[in-house]
């Protein structure tokens, strides 16, 4: 029989390489997929791999899907090299977006430009209010992260249905479940004219770097990936496993709940029942799939926007199902896992005979 045997020392070339290898199996399984579906595949890798890039507003609607992704996985990166399992960030996205929907709503004619400031902090402190739900509970309880932060997704899309169906639901609105369109001085800026395109961009690429900086060259950085890597060593250096588990959490909380305040004041505008879109879930295969690393991850967020767009074209133009794009993203996620497996281990076949 096939026995899995951990290898003496993992491939250096083949930890890093792994991603596009899965990326690769991804492509072959996605082609049979096209082909069970009696869909043309040559036609279905275009929609995936070649639309999303074909012109500049395409390029730009790209980034406007892999901004939010980069930014929370970006937190997520931090969390996970730390040893802390963030699931829940989809509900610190929500949480975000509300908070910062909330102070978007006190805007009116009168109000200064300076309200988006107000809206993106109120985004960040309802992400790090989220999080600092699930730290608190494993900080006093012992509770375990990833079921507390995964069951608050699911209480935060119903606080943002409260919202939107209840006290916060636009009189004017014709009965849909949403908020007033805010007020425009409330906007994120955009880059550039006749794009969706966002300052929020800029702020991804600046969380990069800092990450980068943080993560690599501070000592609190290197003190969150001893204790993510080797526990009874941060302790032994004096390392506080409290301290870590909140940074982690917040600076996660923090980066989703941005994500969300740069969601709802550009591209969407007002509150409704869809802003939880899956980016917070598809933001952890973001970041395992650029290895934890910001500047992996920059490209790993395009891949997934990719993802994202292709599978709306192919929903509109090929008659697919709009779970496309889970399938594929669960294609690639359960690629890189079997890669990965096969890095730190390899199969021996084993005699069945004692």
């Amino acid at each position: 029989m096939l026995k899995l045997e951990l290898r003496p020392q993992a491939s250096a070339y083949w930890r890093y390489a792994s991603p596009v290898l899965a990326l690769l199996i991804t492509v072959a399984l996605g082609i049979g997929l096209f082909v069970l579906l009696g869909k043309d595949p040559v036609r279905g890798l275009q929609m995936f791999f070649w639309e999303p890039l074909k012109s500049t507003y395409a390029l730009g609607e790209l980034m406007v899907k892999a901004t939010p992704l980069l930014i929370i996985a970006l937190g997520l990166a931090v969390c996970f090299r730390s040893n802390v399992w963030n699931i829940g960030a989809e509900g610190q996205f929500v949480i975000g977006a509300v908070a910062a929907g909330g102070v978007a709503l006190l805007a009116d004619k009168e109000t200064g430009r300076w309200i988006v400031v107000a809206v993106v902090l109120a985004g960040v402190a309802g992400g790090m209010f989220w999080a600092a739900i699930t730290a608190w509970l494993r900080d006093k309880f012992h509770a375990n992260e990833i079921l507390v932060s995964l069951m608050l997704v699911y209480v935060a899309d119903m606080v943002l249905g409260y919202l939107v169906y209840g006290p916060w639901k636009d009189p004017a609105g014709y009965n849909f479940p949403q908020s007033k369109t805010f007020e425009s001085v409330t906007q994120i800026p955009r880059l550039m004219s006749g794009s969706r395109v966002s300052v929020g961009l800029l702020l991804a690429l600046v969380g990069v770097a800092a990450v980068w900086v943080f993560l690599f060259r501070t000592r609190s950085g290197f003190a969150q990936q001893v204790g993510g890597l080797a526990p009874s060593a941060a302790r032994y250096a004096g390392f506080s496993s409290r301290k870590a588990l909140w940074l982690a959490l917040l600076t996660s909380g923090g980066a989703a709940g941005l994500a969300g305040a740069l969601e709802v004041a550009g591209p969407i505008g007002q509150l409704t029942p869809y802003i939880p879109s899956g980016y917070g879930f598809a933001a952890i295969i973001v970041a395992f799939v650029g290895r934890l690393h910001p500047v992996g991850i920059i490209f790993s967020a395009v891949l997934m926007s990719m993802f994202y767009i292709g599978g709306e074209l192919a929903q509109s133009r090929m008659g697919l199902p709009k779970s496309i794009t889970g399938v594929f993203q669960g294609l690639l996620l359960f690629s890189l896992l079997a890669c990965d497996t096969l890095v730190a281990y390899r199969l021996r076949w084993q005699s069945g005979r004692v």
